[in-house]
Order: structure tokens, then C-alpha cells, then sequence
């Protein structure tokens, strides 16, 4: 061997050692969580509102001390807002070595497409994505820090129907995981009060026209309309369109309906709907606290894409004081036996499947301010 590449191989050593006895420190210094988020794509607005939940939790947490006595550290990597996109970020999060627990996605089909790698890791991992398949499928590392649509889809049927008076529904939902599910329980939970949709119809995300559904909808001679739509420029287009072919039916939807995002794009063509949310300022002290120190903070209004991840970085640090430790088998008991925590979402009770929230609320679009009706919690 000669002695430049001796000297090279040296180098690199010692370098090697450098690093490794800095990330050693770093893991000593600090508590790692990993963040899986869309920074760019299509849905990076709404990462933007993820991120900026997660950074208020973070600070928050900080300034109180942090967990064991240590800084909590949150580590980003780029979704793109897809499913390869996500599983990619993942691995990558998931390699480091020193995350102790995950932040993950918002939506559904992308932490089933994660779900696997999620296994394997071994590693808590809290999600907002509202499919209820999610935390039935067996993966002990999964934690819901949303309420999933099972109980949306009772709130609306109760809602439509009990308060309402709308027997003659149009279902219009995306055919990903979260749309199809929540459209298949929304079907199941009006069938239980006796009322069979006119329509259900469903659309591809993304997509650039929904005049041939809009047209559907008013053909279908439907009193009430309810949507499963995953990202707000859906809501938005099709608000827009619904509205153009002349349907003035009075409309109730999921969360998306209510996101931040989504009343901005949409404007007008919303107002006067409904929609079941799990976050509402209105609807506990928490909630309101959460949303007058974000909008203090970064000048915007509080929705359920940053309260998720709010209540989700604060779960796992009460997790790791509980434990006392980083241990994953450690954290993941500590999770499920968290009860009353009262979060921005409303008050977790950890269930066997990793589901933490019970219930949702519903509000109205005033003039494009969310007007808080009631809250609905369900134990059964």
C-alpha cells in the first residue's frame, strides 16, 4: 500500500470516528424524533401547516425542559407527498440509528404504504392519516393522533339526518384509502338510519375536472351532499364546479372541508357548508389556547393539519418521560396507557389498536369562518 493511500485510509478513519463519536454525543445530548412531511409536491401547503404544529410542540416542549432531561431534536425528511415518496423518507429516518420515535404522515395511503417499514423498524410512529383499516391490521407501532373515520362517518349521518332533516344524500369521495373508507362507513352508518344515498360517487385525485361529477350530483336530485375528498385543491375544484353547474344543495364533509388550505382556495363556493373536524377552536380551552398561540406565532389560522402533529410531538415526549427512557418497547406501553391527556384534538384515551380519539366535532363555514355546533364522542 503506499503511503498516500495510507494516509487516505487514516483519514478516514479517523474521520469515521469523529462522526461516529459525534452522532454518539448527539444521541446523549438529545431526543431524536424523526418527521416524515411533504416540504415539496403538491400538498407541501399542507406540509407547511404540519410542520409548523410540530415546531410550536417542539419549542414548547424545549422550554419546559425537554424529555429526560434532555433537548428533543425533530429530524425532517421530504414525502414529496407520495407514496414512494414517503416509504423513501421513512427508510431514511428509519437508518439513522438514533430516532426514537416517528411523526408520521397525514395521509392514509401513505402510512399503509409505510406500514411495512414501520414494522420492521420496531419504533413508535404517530400518524394522522383517518383510515380505521390503519390501527386494525395489527402493527403494534401504529398510534392514531386523530380520530378515525368510523366515527366521522357516524357524526355526519347523525348530523345530516337528525338535525338536518336530508334523507336524499349524494356521497362524493376520492378512491384512495381514506375516500373509499370513509365513504364505506358513511354508506354503513345512514343504512343504520334507515337512509339509502341516491349517489356515491367517486373520483381520482388530482384531478384537473370534476364537471362530470358536479353534473352527477345535481342529476341525482339530491337535498344533501357529503364528501370524502382527501386534499384541499379537490375540495376546492370541486366546490367550484358543484357551484358553476348551478347545485345549490347544502353540503357537509370531512376535515378536509375545514382545512386552512382549502377555505383559501375555495373561498365563496364554501360557504354556508358543514363539516365534521376533529380540531375546532371552539370546542375545549385547549383547542383555543393551541389556536391563539399559533396564530401569534405564525400569523394563521390553527386547523387540523397542524394540530395533529401539535398533539402528536407532545404525546410521545409525555411517552418517553413515562417510560423514562427511549426504549421502543418502553415508549409503545407508555403510549397505550396514556388516558386524559387533554390536547388540542381533545383528550386522548389510548386504545388496544393505537386509536386516541374518540370523537369529532361539527362546525359551519359562516362567510369562511368555522362556527363550532357541538362536539359528538363516541364510546362504542
Amino acid at each position: 500500500m503506499s503511503t498516500s493511500m495510507t494516509r487516505r485510509r487514516a483519514a478516514l478513519l479517523a474521520a469515521s470516528a469523529a462522526l461516529a463519536g459525534g452522532q454518539a454525543r448527539a444521541s446523549q445530548d438529545t431526543v431524536t424524533i424523526g418527521h416524515v412531511v411533504p416540504l415539496t409536491g403538491a400538498l407541501a401547503e399542507v406540509g407547511r401547516f404540519q410542520m409548523n404544529g410540530a415546531q410550536l410542540a417542539l419549542d414548547e416542549v424545549n422550554a419546559a425542559g425537554g424529555a429526560l432531561g434532555r433537548r428533543v431534536e425533530l429530524v425532517t425528511e421530504d414525502s414529496q407527498g407520495s407514496n414512494p415518496g414517503a416509504v423513501l423518507a421513512f427508510s431514511r429516518l428509519a437508518g439513522r440509528g438514533d430516532i426514537a420515535a416517528f411523526l408520521g404522515s397525514l395521509y392514509s395511503t401513505q402510512t399503509h404504504a409505510m406500514a411495512p417499514d414501520i414494522l420492521k423498524a420496531a419504533r413508535p410512529m404517530v400518524f394522522g392519516g383517518t383510515d380505521p383499516a390503519l390501527t386494525q391490521m395489527g402493527n403494534p407501532w401504529l398510534f392514531r393522533c386523530r380520530p378515525n373515520d368510523l366515527y366521522s362517518a357516524r357524526a355526519m349521518a347523525d348530523f345530516g339526518v337528525n338535525t338536518l332533516g336530508k334523507r336524499r344524500w349524494a356521497i362524493v369521495h376520492t378512491t384512495e384509502a381514506f375516500g373509499a373508507a370513509g365513504m364505506r362507513a358513511l354508506v354503513a352508518a345512514l343504512e343504520k338510519l334507515g337512509v339509502t344515498p341516491a349517489l356515491v360517487q367517486g373520483f381520482t385525485a388530482a384531478a384537473s375536472d370534476l364537471t362530470p361529477v358536479a353534473l352527477a350530483v345535481k342529476q341525482s336530485g339530491a337535498d344533501l351532499i357529503a364528501g370524502y375528498i382527501v386534499t384541499p385543491n379537490d375540495v376546492a375544484l370541486f366546490a367550484r364546479q358543484v357551484r358553476q353547474v348551478g347545485v345549490e344543495t347544502p353540503w357537509i364533509g370531512s376535515p378536509s372541508i375545514t382545512a386552512s388550505t382549502t377555505l383559501n382556495l375555495a373561498g365563496p363556493a364554501l360557504f354556508g357548508t358543514y363539516g365534521v373536524t376533529d380540531f375546532s377552536a371552539g370546542s375545549s380551552p385547549e383547542a383555543a389556547a393551541f389556536a391563539d398561540r399559533y396564530a401569534q406565532r405564525f400569523g394563521a389560522t390553527a386547523d387540523p393539519f397542524s394540530a395533529w402533529p401539535y398533539d402528536g410531538l407532545r404525546l410521545l415526549v409525555r411517552a418517553i418521560e413515562t417510560a423514562r427512557s427511549t426504549e421502543p418497547e418502553a415508549v409503545r406501553k407508555a403510549l397505550l396507557a396514556i388516558e386524559g391527556f387533554k390536547g388540542a384534538e381533545g383528550e386522548y384515551d389510548f386504545d388496544a389498536n393505537g386509536d386516541g380519539l374518540h370523537g369529532y366535532n361539527v362546525v359551519k363555514n359562516d362567510a369562511g369562518k368555522l362556527t363550532f355546533i357541538r362536539h359528538v364522542e363516541f364510546r362504542d
